[in-house]
């Protein structure tokens, strides 16, 4: 299975599980992650959620092929499906990251409650490399957790970062060894999964509550405007030189 799904104690373990290809995440992936998650949110004997990848990598984000053989035109798309969920779930989210967390790789964090990360671990959000703007509503989400000025370097620049300067813009709880990450991890969602499971939901509503409309607003516009970036020039030159192994030449478009 290329999106592993585990439950133990209280816990559903949602692992990448796509190592030959990076983790990379297709269409027929995203749906099975929407799908967890919704069955998540009605089944009691999840009390908490958490996501890993392998020691090695992460997610490098979207499977530029089977993006680009399906791509997420309409807001009923798997991952935008799978953005709708991630946003919205009830339950507390725990995140487990090293390698790569490339794309919604990292955007994906921002609508986690406890974010934990390798020391090996590598972000980056190279929207405007592609040709394309952010997702996950990460253009309100970001500048509202990092600041404007450490979000803007991000998400315009799209270069990458290391996990000390994730967890310096708080985006990462904490930082440990590859070999403690996950045990870490684990014991922290377990930890939720013990609690109270109404307290423990509705504190998490309660601090979510001010941005719950303002999150959707900003991602269906985030939609709006990548499903018309996708198409366009400027994405389609990022795309052919990504798969030429070239360097894109936007000199070309205004």
């Amino acid at each position: 299975m290329e999106i592993e799904l585990t439950k133990s104690n209280g816990v559903l373990t949602i692992a990448f599980n796509r190592e030959e290809k990076k983790n990379a995440i297709t269409a027929a992936m995203y749906q099975q992650l929407a799908d967890a998650l919704k069955d998540a949110e009605t089944d009691n004997a999840v009390r908490a959620i958490l996501f890993t990848g392998k020691p090695q990598i992460f997610t490098a984000g979207n499977d530029l092929e089977d993006f680009l053989k399906n791509p997420p035109n309409s807001k009923d798309a798997p991952v935008f499906q799978f953005l709708w969920e991630i946003s919205h779930v009830g339950k507390p989210i725990v995140a487990a990251v090293s390698g790569a967390a490339v794309g919604i790789g990292t955007t994906l964090l921002l609508h986690c409650d406890l974010v934990y990360a390798a020391d090996n671990a590598k972000f980056s959000m190279p929207f405007t490399q592609l040709g394309l703007c952010p997702e996950a509503a990460s253009s309100l989400l970001l500048p509202h957790i990092a600041g404007y000025q450490r979000a803007a370097e991000k998400l315009l620049l799209g270069e990458p970062f290391d996990a000390a300067e994730a967890h310096a813009m708080g985006i990462v709880n904490r930082v440990l060894t590859v070999e403690e990450l996950l045990p870490f991890a684990q014991k922290q969602a377990a930890k939720l999964a013990a609690l109270p499971a109404s307290s423990v939901r509705v504190t998490k509503q309660l601090m979510k509550k001010n941005r719950v409309a303002a999150t959707e607003a900003q991602m269906a516009a985030e939609i709006e405007h990548f499903a018309k970036m996708l198409t366009a020039p400027e994405a389609k030159e990022a795309f052919t030189a990504f798969f030429e192994k070239r360097r894109p030449d936007f000199s070309k478009f205004a």
